[in-house]
């Protein structure tokens, strides 16, 4: 998973909002399996984030295929850099672009990709 996905995951819980996100979820015995995930911050009576809540669904072929080609282009751009700090800033910045390219918002384009599998 590129951790520009994880970045964004963060930076929006951290904004009390909800994202939807295709996921590839690694198995203990090595392989891999993806999901389409929803997830959201759980607040306690004083209306902070005690935790979070996700729902999962098995995506479309056609979805994984879109998403894995991205998340590729991600993934390289991570390995040019030497740090952590370095790869995330870099694949979020070039994750912009990519959006940007594809739709007026990374919201637009999950649900762009999340109508293909209705199709």
């Amino acid at each position: 998973m590129p951790r520009a996905v994880f970045a964004l995951l963060w930076e929006t819980l951290t904004a009390r909002r909800e994202l939807f996100a295709y996921i590839q979820n690694l198995v203990a015995d090595g392989p891999s399996y993806w999901v389409l995930a929803h997830v959201t911050p759980s607040y306690g009576a004083d209306g902070s984030a005690v935790g979070y809540h996700s729902n999962r669904r098995r995506p479309s072929r056609r979805a994984v295929e879109r998403v894995r080609t991205l998340y590729e282009r991600l993934l390289a751009e991570e390995r040019r850099h030497p740090s952590a700090r370095a790869a995330v800033a870099a694949s979020s910045e070039l994750f912009q672009r990519l959006v940007a390219e594809q739709a007026a918002s990374y919201e637009e384009l999950v649900w762009s990709v999340i109508g293909e599998e209705e199709d």
